[in-house]
């Protein structure tokens, strides 16, 4: 029976390491670009993404930022599975989740082109790994805005209203923010593009760390369906 109890003990000690990566990780990226994008000589943070801090001198430190939140989002995602043995949304919510990490960890090494004045003086034209930088991308925001809609449909039927209103909402401005940077990129040519997909990526954050403080603090009830 003791050694029972300590096995079960370690793998939840194990599993609340795991979930708390999701509060680090969305903490780690948002610290990062906010700092790097007010540093940066040259660099506009109101208008290039920040995915351009990949470039220029001290690129190194937004690809190593990618790279080690990815990886947090990935431990996350698999302490959520556990935590989420069974019910609606405890197999895509982590595996979405899991891309999202993922996307991170591919466009470190994945460089993007130079966009919108950054770096200054380069050019512009489009590169076969600027494009697979921009498919991740993609890929990136989809995937949070899948899973913020499948955790919202498991609140519902817990009735936690409130968490799945919360859930809904965080999914419409991760994707209002994705649309609204897309067309001001291409229409205006700059604008506030980078204010915009900010706001997208912070309050996707915060969402996850949200997520993670919960599945770290409370009973998961059990609820049919995945």
């Amino acid at each position: 029976m003791e050694t029972s109890a300590q096995s079960t003990g370690e793998q939840s000690a194990a599993m609340r390491l795991l979930l708390a990566c999701g509060v680090i990780a969305p903490l780690l990226n948002s610290v990062v670009i906010l700092i790097l994008g007010a540093i940066r000589p040259g660099y506009n943070a109101w208008i290039v993404p920040d995915s351009n801090l990949e470039l220029g001198d001290g690129g190194w430190i937004q690809i190593s930022n990618y790279i080690v939140t990815g990886a947090l989002l990935l431990a996350f995602a698999m302490g959520m599975r556990l935590r989420l043995c069974t019910g609606r949304g405890s197999t895509w919510g982590p595996i979405l989740l899991g891309i999202y990490g993922l996307t991170f960890i591919a466009t470190g090494p994945i460089l993007p082109d130079p966009a919108l004045g950054y770096p200054p003086g380069a050019s512009s034209a489009l590169t076969i790994h600027g494009a697979i930088h921009i498919i991740f991308g993609q890929l990136q925001f989809t995937s949070l805005i899948a899973a913020c809609f499948v955790l919202a449909r498991r609140d519902a039927a817990l009735e936690r209203r409130s968490w799945s209103w919360y859930s809904v909402a965080t999914g419409l401005l991760v994707a209002a923010s994705d649309v609204a940077f897309v067309l001001t990129a291409k229409l205006l040519d700059g604008g506030p593009t980078g204010l915009i997909e900010r706001i997208g990526i912070i309050g996707g954050g915060i969402w996850i760390a949200l997520l993670a403080i919960r599945l770290m603090n409370r009973s998961v009830p059990r609820v049919s369906g995945e």
